[in-house]
């Protein structure tokens, strides 16, 4: 099935088409998270799950709409949208998720949801921007973000709310950490850039674009990456099934990957 047609109007279209990918990504991921900031406002959180799904459905038409008016050569693999098969023959692929912890997103007062926009080239990561409206920030891969000193107190990783997984267990015990709930993993990865926490450490599944835009952002911001294997997290396969990722601090990065060995990728 061939996607919708862009909405993106006449005199717009030229404005998108100026930026550079690095520009365009943080144009985009801004745009999308002051519209779900507007449905919030607008809609209110008295039937959530309307609200969850009106979130879903309308950021990703604007995101598509904005990147196709854009990059209208670059095919997109958005966690809201059927996958196509082009993009496996493509070296450009953006791979977004339009509303990353769509559960915290109907819940009123929290922060800890994100938008996702990253353009892999050959299967890595070139170009990213993590949105987190409700905090009002849009972080970047370039310019990255300045990485904050370590703090002084325990060692702090970030966790699910709902559940305590195999991998932020087996790390937690092995630095003598602090763990600390949160909701999506954009969030979660954002606050290991942000220095508000030092370690994301996930097995329990996901896709890839639950990681890609986050992934880019902290290797921009000089942290350690990788699967839970220690091998590079690769983009743009043909299954969007991506279940594991490390984010943490270059410095604890060999203690965790080594409490993480046979921790099962779920």
């Amino acid at each position: 099935m061939d996607p919708p047609p862009c909405t993106v109007d006449e005199v717009t279209t030229p404005l998108l088409t100026s930026l550079d990918d690095d520009a365009l990504a943080a144009h985009v991921a801004d745009e999308a998270g002051a519209l779900l900031m507007a449905l919030r406002a607008s809609d209110g959180f008295s039937h959530p799950d309307a609200l969850r799904g009106a979130g879903d459905r309308r950021a990703n038409q604007l995101i598509c709409d904005l990147l196709r008016a854009a990059r209208p050569d670059d095919p997109i693999l958005s966690e809201e949208s059927a996958d196509r098969s082009n993009r496996l023959s493509s070296r450009r692929v953006w791979i977004v998720d339009p509303l990353d912890g769509t559960r915290e997103f109907g819940e009123e007062g929290r922060s800890d949801w994100a938008v996702h926009i990253a353009l892999a080239l050959d299967g890595h990561i070139t170009t990213s921007a993590v949105g987190l409206p409700a905090r009002d920030l849009v972080l970047n891969a370039n310019p990255s973000t300045a990485l904050p000193s370590a703090h002084d107190g325990p060692v702090r990783v970030v966790t699910s709310r709902t559940r305590n997984p195999p991998a932020a267990r087996a790390v937690a015990a092995a630095l003598d950490a602090q763990l600390i709930p949160m909701g999506s993993a954009g969030a979660k990865a954002m606050a290991v850039v942000l220095g508000e926490a030092d370690v994301y450490a996930h097995s329990g599944g996901m896709y890839q674009w639950d990681s890609a835009a986050p992934v880019g952002v902290a290797l921009a911001a000089g942290l350690h990456v990788s699967r839970i294997d220690g091998s590079p997290i690769i983009y743009n396969a043909a299954d969007t099934w991506l279940p594991d990722v490390l984010i943490c601090r270059s410095e604890l990065a060999r203690t965790a990957l080594e409490a993480l060995v046979g921790v099962p990728s779920e």
